[in-house]
């Protein structure tokens, strides 16, 4: 009998990557996802060898209601997969509490009901929590989504050294993502001046679901995914001024693209349901179909003994990465007082110009 998976948020973005992913290696999958409507696509594209269930991650008994559907259709899964999340691009002071409330619940809330209701119902296997470079260093704009994802590292690891101690048959993983071409950038509540954009370098999905499958394979204490992730984790951990300077100069920036974004619904109050199942978002264009995938515990014993060496291609990577938002960000400068946006508009509502 084919092994049993569950991907919470899995109708859309990583999440649906993975459950191909998992399709393809022979898994069952059941699905979690608040849109029925995608849960219905998915079901019908692959019949028997999906279980959908419609839940909301935030609310624990409707997570507990899920993990019984499954066993009860299917027996206990073997891995637990939590990677649903909603963020917004706004600046804090126009985020209420409703708003960061709902953000944190899900994104940070969502994966504890997750895992509690894995533990209660899996016989052993892994549980992975899909976590993000953003859970080392932050960004302006997305201050309930990074402070979600802080609280997922932070969770995580207390509750990693309590399965050590009382569950060894059970192991959790944290693979944490760099900027991933999905849907996110689509639906997700936007209050900057144009369409967001994952900040550069993007990845496609089906890198972060290889990644997942690695922590999954390997029963990893967490996966390290993409060259941006290192340069933020390391970054901000030898030089956290300089990169939070960078991140002043240049943060909000490499969070917009060239595309006016005005008036249109999002996905904070509830799901999307015209738009389709699918991985990707719009920017395949810009998207990179490869990536580094690291084991985050030996890329810390390569960073203390590489020495020297490996600080200064930190500090590389670092310029690098900056250099081109920096660059925009002079423009903006040198021409603001001819836009309509005056010279006293918010450095956040101002446009941006991007070449490519």
């Amino acid at each position: 009998m084919s092994r049993i998976a569950v991907v919470a948020g899995g109708s859309a973005g990583v999440g649906r990557a993975t459950v191909d992913a998992l399709l393809d290696r022979g898994y069952r999958v059941a699905v979690l996802a608040r849109g029925q409507a995608r849960l219905d696509e998915i079901e019908a594209t692959h019949g028997d060898r999906v279980f959908t269930h419609a839940a909301d991650v935030s609310e624990a008994a409707q997570v507990e209601a899920a993990a019984d559907a499954i066993v009860a259709h299917w027996g206990a899964p073997d891995v637990w997969i939590n990677s649903a999340m909603l963020t917004s691009f706004s600046p804090f002071t126009e985020v209420d509490e409703a708003e960061f409330r709902k953000i944190t619940d899900t994104t940070y809330l969502g994966t504890v009901n997750g895992c509690r209701a894995a533990m209660r119902v899996m016989d052993g296997g892994n549980i992975v929590n899909v976590g993000s470079g953003l859970a080392y260093t932050s960004v302006p704009m997305q201050t309930a989504y990074c402070g979600a994802k802080h609280a997922m590292e932070g969770f995580t690891q207390a509750l990693r050294i309590e399965l050590a101690r009382t569950r060894p048959d059970l192991t959790l993983g944290m693979v944490q993502l760099p900027a991933i071409n999905t849907p996110q950038f689509d639906w997700a509540r936007n209050r900057l001046a144009r369409k967001p954009q994952p900040a550069p370098p993007i990845f496609q999905p089906e890198v972060a679901a290889r990644a997942i499958l690695k922590a999954i394979d390997e029963g990893s204490r967490e996966v390290i995914v993409g060259r941006s992730v290192l340069q933020l984790m390391f970054g901000n951990m030898l030089f956290p001024n300089l990169v939070e300077n960078q991140l002043e100069d240049a943060g909000v920036e490499a969070q917009q693209s060239e595309q006016i974004d005005f008036g249109r619904d999002d996905n904070l109050d509830g799901p999307l349901a015209e738009y389709p199942s699918k991985a990707h978002g719009s920017y395949d264009h810009r998207a990179e179909t490869t990536g580094i995938i690291v084991d985050g515990d030996r890329t810390r014993k390569a960073l203390v003994f590489g020495g020297a060496a490996a600080l200064l291609a930190i500090g590389t990577m670092l310029g690098r990465a900056t250099k081109p938002a920096s660059a925009a960000r002079e423009r903006i400068r040198d021409d603001r007082d001819d836009t309509p946006w005056g010279v006293d508009a918010p450095y956040y509502a101002r446009p941006v110009e991007y070449r490519h």
